[in-house]
């Protein structure tokens, strides 16, 4: 947890929608975070006074809300930021990575040239849940011979185990605060 806020103050703002997107799920809903310009600085403020003194070659967000933290956090840092996207959705020549999500699977692709080997990588991504999509990011940048040093998301759905998986492979996780039961 981030020493500058309490948790609290960044768990009670984010909304909770039951039953989506199918039911049993509760979605967390991290938009009213970025709805309000003090809660948004807040927010970002936590990433960016944590990981200011580590050393770190460039942030990885991974689509869609990593996006938006992840570039801001990058900004703030004065790295590079590069997007880990579904699959279609960049460009260029790229590595892809299938993984299981808690109500289905998907795949995401990485530029062939977004990192280089032994650059230092944050990850960025809203919320860890069964911890997919993070892995499935995680290995992409190891693919293309660079480092995690760290992954980090705003929420953690403990319970799902997704943050537990991510710390088995080896990959050093940080969240702002968590939910008890999904």
């Amino acid at each position: 947890m981030s020493s500058l806020i309490d948790p609290r103050y960044i768990r009670d703002r984010i909304r909770t929608v039951p039953d989506w997107p199918q039911s049993g799920v509760q979605f967390r809903d991290i938009t009213p975070l970025l709805q309000d310009p003090k809660t948004f600085r807040v927010l970002v403020d936590c990433f960016v006074h944590r990981y200011m003194d580590h050393d770190i070659d460039v942030v990885a967000g991974v689509d869609a809300r990593g996006f938006i933290l992840g570039a801001v956090i990058a900004y703030e840092l004065n790295r590079g930021f590069v997007p880990v996207r579904k699959k279609g959705k960049l460009p260029f020549d790229t590595v892809a990575e299938e993984y299981e999500l808690e109500y289905g699977s998907a795949t995401v692709e990485l530029h062939a040239d977004a990192v280089k080997p032994g650059d230092r990588v944050l990850l960025i991504d809203d919320l860890v849940a069964t911890g997919g999509t993070m892995i499935a990011a995680a290995r992409l940048i190891q693919r293309l011979g660079a480092v995690v040093s760290e992954a980090a998301a705003i929420v953690d759905l403990p319970e799902l185990g997704g943050s537990t998986l991510v710390r088995e492979q080896g990959i050093p996780l940080f969240t702002l605060c968590h939910f008890a039961g999904h």
